[in-house]
């Protein structure tokens, strides 16, 4: 979502939660992030190929829903930060350690906050998988979804997901549920990507409009 900062936060907020679909879901040894490619400025368009779905690490990667500016600045401080703690720790950043620096950043800023929702995915020693909002509040899922669309994703969550589903059943789900939302949501549209992420690392995938 591409918005102008000059208005009140009230609305500013309001409007830009309202702009894409994203979903997340816990699958047996992997996680899958699944997110549409529309960017909206109100009820304009602005651009057809957004890429919602980040690449932090070699296998974590963040899903964005809210303002394009505050999610892909946010982005680049966690990739930043990993590698970093990464070099100076001289092993792996946890997604669990991810999570929360991003929380605690975003509740730091909660009086002129990011206004964006977050969904991170990542494998450390097993699939995780967390969900962000923009004061900072942190909690580890199953599945979850973000975005003006969420409230149809997450019923098609809720009705096909179940415990250790293989990762292709599983990235099918949300495929599914982010394409449902896609059908009745406006702001939501133009094809979906997915990813898979599991002990081997990051494999990314690109599914069409249905009919």
């Amino acid at each position: 979502m591409y918005f102008d900062r000059n208005v009140k936060n009230s609305e500013t907020y309001e409007k830009a939660l309202h702009g894409t679909t994203t979903v997340g879901l816990i699958a047996k040894d992997a996680v899958i992030l699944a997110a549409d490619r529309r960017a909206t400025a109100g009820t304009f368009i602005a651009h057809r190929k957004t890429r919602k779905i980040l690449k932090i690490t070699d296998k974590m990667a963040l899903t964005t829903a809210g303002l394009v500016a505050d999610a892909q600045v946010l982005a680049d401080w966690l990739n930043t930060q990993m590698n970093y703690l990464t070099i100076t720790k001289k092993q792996p950043v946890t997604v669990r350690e991810a999570a929360h620096l991003l929380s605690l950043l975003l509740y730091r800023y909660k009086l002129f906050p990011f206004y964006v929702q977050l969904i991170l995915g990542g494998y450390d020693t097993a699939p995780r998988l967390f969900s962000l909002d923009l004061y900072g509040s942190l909690v580890e899922e199953k599945y979850t979804s973000t975005g003006s669309g969420s409230p149809i994703a997450i019923g098609v969550l809720e009705d096909g997901y179940r415990e250790n589903m293989s990762p292709e059943e599983a990235r099918k789900l949300a495929v599914k549920a982010v394409q449902m939302a896609l059908k009745r949501d406006s702001a939501t549209g133009d094809g979906v990507d997915s990813v898979i992420i599991t002990s081997e690392g990051i494999k990314e995938f690109s599914d069409p409009v249905q009919p």
